[in-house]
């Protein structure tokens, strides 16, 4: 518990058997009640792995839903736990657990309904061996959906997202894609519910097992971003109503 709230912490895994160990051993147990991970049908052992580290709450998809699929099981498992605070953390060891605790301690201090890990407030991306298409991609982008949806983020592409439940509760996740462009409709959805997201420095890792998606699907993923930030600028306009965004 945190200030009497249940910590729950989300690991979306795919072919994570190599990582997930030390991504687990960083948890700080004093204040994360519950763990859930969710094998999105990976091919190695990840779910058999897990198992053997002790987390008790291991859901494995008979087919690969997707990154954004992933976390809609992992959600959802733990509002049905009753979380109050929910961190979503890769367990491909990209991103450090011992933030856990900035992050959840914004979130029940009220100071933020919403948490991110940025890469981009530091050096850390670039320290942390981000490529550099990647990275001017990330920033060109970032620039793009600050104006359309009028907020100040420094990035809107980290993986590491802390929430109240009261905002999952309050947007229509599941509606979402299950493709990585999942995360953005999910900002879209948080600053159409007139909540704000807090941030804070993180420091990356990019090494061979660490998850990381192709040029092709990044070039894919950054045409949805585009639209998705399309969508909520006309949807302020009352233009369009999108499924997600109502």
């Amino acid at each position: 518990m945190i200030l009497g709230k249940k910590l729950v912490v989300v690991l979306p895994a795919y072919n994570a058997s190599k990582t997930i160990e030390q991504t687990y051993n960083e948890i700080p147990f004093d204040i994360v009640d519950e763990i859930i991970l969710v094998d999105d049908n990976s091919k190695d052992n990840t779910a058999e792995v897990a198992a053997a580290l002790g987390i008790k709450h291991i859901i494995v998809h008979p087919h690969n839903r997707g990154y954004g699929g992933n976390q809609k099981s992992c959600y959802n498992k733990a509002i049905e736990l009753n979380a109050d605070i929910v961190i979503m953390l890769h367990p491909d060891y990209q991103y450090t657990p011992k933030l856990i605790h900035s992050m959840a301690y914004l979130i029940a201090n009220d100071v933020y309904p919403v948490a991110f890990g940025s890469r981009i407030l530091s050096k850390g991306a670039l320290t942390g061996g981000m490529p550099w298409y990647k990275y001017i991609a990330n920033r060109m982008l970032t620039s793009f959906q600050n104006i359309l949806l009028n907020e100040k983020l420094s990035e809107y592409h980290t993986g590491y997202r802390a929430f109240s439940t009261v905002v999952l509760k309050s947007i229509s996740y599941n509606s979402n894609s299950d493709d990585f462009v999942f995360d953005n409709q999910m900002i879209a959805q948080i600053f159409n519910k007139k909540f704000q997201i807090g941030e804070i420095t993180c420091p990356t890792k990019y090494f061979p097992e660490a998850s990381s998606i192709n040029l092709k699907r990044s070039i894919i993923y950054g045409l949805g971003v585009l639209k998705v930030s399309f969508q909520f600028r006309l949807n302020k306009w009352g233009f369009i109503k999108p499924e997600y965004l109502r």
